[in-house]
């Protein structure tokens, strides 16, 4: 799967840190997502899928000088845009580190926030349970076709276009994908105390903001 993931986005690292930053504040999705963490000044956030670091200048401002970004991903052509991003703005309290989000690089953070990363995964579940074991806030952003046909229409197009990438082998795309955001959703809600949900793009995303302290998780 890794290996899947690296040459997917490596061979469109540069077309997709456009096509992203162009794309940042369509329906909201992303500017919502950074809301949901309830992020406080000197807060630390880790960001899995952090790609050319698309989020991190929102993320940056709701945690404050004093605060910390650590964006993971796995795909060494996205993380050196995303480096090239905080070195041209000065960024002192921003990290970028090539890891896995299946095994998470870090041991704890206040928040945690994957947007478009876990249609990706074959058990969205198992990883995004541990990401739940990290922190107090969990937020993710994922495709659901559960919209308009014609939404439906461009969302099955763009996982078939993208196959190798999310790993469609035959049937339908869309059946892929709704199952692993639900799965996502499934995650949160065993995992984290309270958790909402809120659909974007004419249904075809979901996002699903989780909270819980985390010692009543652990135990």
């Amino acid at each position: 799967m890794a290996r899947r993931i690296q040459r997917g986005y490596a061979a469109w690292a540069r077309v997709y840190d456009w096509f992203a930053r162009a794309t940042a504040s369509v329906g909201g999705v992303r500017a919502d997502c950074v809301r949901a963490l309830d992020l406080d000044a000197g807060d630390a956030v880790v960001e899995f899928g952090c790609g050319p670091g698309v989020n991190v200048p929102a993320l940056r401002e709701a945690v404050g000088p004093t605060g910390r970004v650590i964006g993971v991903d796995i795909t060494g052509a996205m993380l050196e845009r995303a480096r090239g991003l905080a070195r041209r703005r000065g960024w002192e309290n921003v990290e970028f580190v090539r890891g896995d989000a299946t095994r998470p690089p870090v041991r704890s953070a206040d928040a945690v926030l994957a947007t478009f990363v876990t249609s990706l995964f074959s058990d969205p579940y198992a990883v995004v349970s541990e990401w739940c074991a990290l922190a107090d806030s969990v937020v993710v952003a994922a495709f659901a076709p559960r919209g308009s046909r014609p939404a439906n229409a461009a969302l099955s197009a763009f996982a078939r276009l993208n196959g190798r990438l999310f790993d469609v082998r035959g049937g339908d795309p869309l059946d892929q994908l709704d199952a692993r955001t639900a799965a996502t959703g499934r995650a949160l809600a065993d995992r984290m105390e309270t958790v909402s949900e809120e659909r974007y793009l004419f249904g075809t995303i979901s996002m699903y903001a989780g909270h819980g302290p985390a010692d009543d998780r652990k135990g």
